[in-house]
């Protein structure tokens, strides 16, 4: 019998990967090109919450299909929460992770508190109405990039009680930690009602 099929809001394949494996068994994730959405899913309210429903609540009302988005911001204690819910764009529109990255290391160049914390939140929405997930990872940003594994600022970010980054963890070390994977273990225990 096949999977039920969930449409995840993103045209990032490593989101896309990393998902998939979190929910295999369960759903089959696919991803706005799968469904024939090319245009750009509006995230315009200011803040990661409404960003992710408002990314979901578009694609079910112009698809018609069962949907989840999340947004995720890099909040940096220094940075005064920068770049927060503008992390993909921090460097600029292209959306460009190595110019985020550089951004982000000189605008810590000399600072001693480097802690920092990703947040996502996901939206998930059906027939039952729309539902938020959150998951926080704290950590703090390492002085210089290292790791070649994952994707976005993955280089530069060091979980708390870890001597590595992101980028130099395999994925089901980073899906056992990170902020998109704690949302997305509470959006499968309400999908399957084992929480």
């Amino acid at each position: 019998m096949p999977l039920p099929r969930l449409v995840f809001a993103t045209r990032n394949p490593g989101k896309v990967k990393e998902i998939a494996a979190m929910l295999d068994g369960h759903f089959e994730i696919v991803g706005l090109d799968d469904i024939g959405c090319a245009e750009e899913v509006p995230e315009t309210t200011g803040t990661i919450e409404g960003n992710a429903i408002q990314k979901a609540e578009y694609v079910k009302a112009h698809y018609g299909v069962d949907c989840f988005a999340d947004d995720t911001g890099l909040e940096v204690e220094a940075l005064g929460g920068a770049p927060g819910v503008d992390t993909a764009f921090y460097a600029g529109p292209a959306k460009n992770a190595d110019a985020n990255m550089a951004k982000l290391l000189g605008a810590l160049a000399g600072q001693d508190n480097r802690r920092a914390q990703f947040r996502t939140v996901i939206a998930l929405t059906g027939r039952d109405g729309t539902r938020t997930f959150e998951g926080i990872c704290t950590g703090a940003i390492a002085e210089e990039r290292s790791g070649a594994e994952g994707f976005g600022y993955d280089p530069v970010f060091r979980p708390d009680g870890e001597p590595v980054t992101f980028a130099e963890m395999d994925a089901v070390r980073k899906n056992a930690l990170s902020h998109r994977g704690r949302a997305v273990r509470a959006m499968v225990q309400e999908l399957t009602g084992n929480g």
